[in-house]
């Protein structure tokens, strides 16, 4: 069995995933306007300037030390309401095409990502990968994150992952494909016999044209719902839920209107009605 990784932040959407939910964990009450806009400081450097592995532990720290004493239920919660409206506009056309083609030729699909299981596995499910590697957070016996990473998905941390995962599944990896922007996946793309630089950042760029890698550039966000095709379970899910939302709306309405009609014909039944004498 084949398998296909992608990489998430910049190669399956087009921002990084964590800052994408500023906004919503803002709103949610966990991060001050404060912490979103540096974030959003933060995902402009990376885009443009990419982010190397002290950057990287300066950024992880810094989210751990932000991210203490939050419960993990309630971030779960956020990410799982605001999902869709959050990266929905983010997702590369380009890569869900690619996982299109892979899931048509039998293969398996995960998502890869240094980012939280909280984020990465919903979205593996809204997109219908097979799987998720991700990050996950040390939590206490409360369920409140301490600060600590209990597996960080990050560098040869993915590697390491992989190959365990292809060892639980029986995937064989030198007939398998990843996809990745970053030189910091280096180890995820050695990992695989068909390894492909997606929008890669200068380092990786450098690499991928020594070792005649495949070099793709991702260049058009979709939306899911207005992109036919797509039929994923949590999305279907979702389109099902809001058609029959509408539906009760309607029925609703219409038995509402009608039930008016009625009240006005025995109004205007009662009045035209002739008096009797007393």
């Amino acid at each position: 069995m084949k398998a296909a990784f992608f990489d998430l932040d910049k190669t399956v959407i087009a921002k990084g995933s964590v800052p994408a939910f500023g906004r919503p964990f803002r709103r949610g009450g966990l991060v001050n306007r404060r912490v979103v806009l540096r974030a959003v400081i933060g995902q402009l450097i990376y885009l443009h300037l990419g982010a190397g592995e002290d950057r990287l532990a300066r950024i992880r720290e810094s989210m751990l030390a932000l991210t203490r004493g939050w419960h993990r239920d309630r971030v779960r919660e956020i990410v799982r309401e605001t999902l869709l409206e959050t990266v929905e506009p983010l997702i590369y056309n380009e890569a869900l095409e690619l996982m299109e083609e892979h899931h048509r030729a039998g293969d398996r699909v995960y998502l890869v990502s240094a980012s939280p299981e909280e984020i990465v596995v919903p979205l593996a499910e809204l997109l219908g990968a097979d799987g998720a590697i991700a990050s996950v957070g040390e939590v206490d016996d409360e369920g409140r994150y301490t600060g600590k990473m209990a597996f960080y998905a990050s560098g040869e941390g993915k590697a390491e992952a992989i190959r365990a995962l292809a060892a639980r599944t029986d995937l064989e990896l030198d007939d398998s494909t990843a996809y990745s922007d970053s030189a910091t996946d280096l180890p995820m793309l050695e990992s695989v016999g068909h390894p492909v630089a997606v929008n890669p950042d200068r380092a990786l760029a450098k690499v991928a044209r020594e070792r005649d890698w495949e070099i793709r550039q991702f260049t058009k966000p979709v939306r899911l719902r207005n992109r036919m095709g797509v039929r994923t379970p949590v999305l279907t899910t979702g389109l099902a839920l809001a058609a029959g939302a509408v539906a009760l709306w309607w029925r609703s309405k219409r038995q509402r209107a009608a039930h008016t009609a009625a009240i006005g014909r025995t109004q205007r039944w009662r009045g035209a009605r002739p008096r009797h004498a007393v």
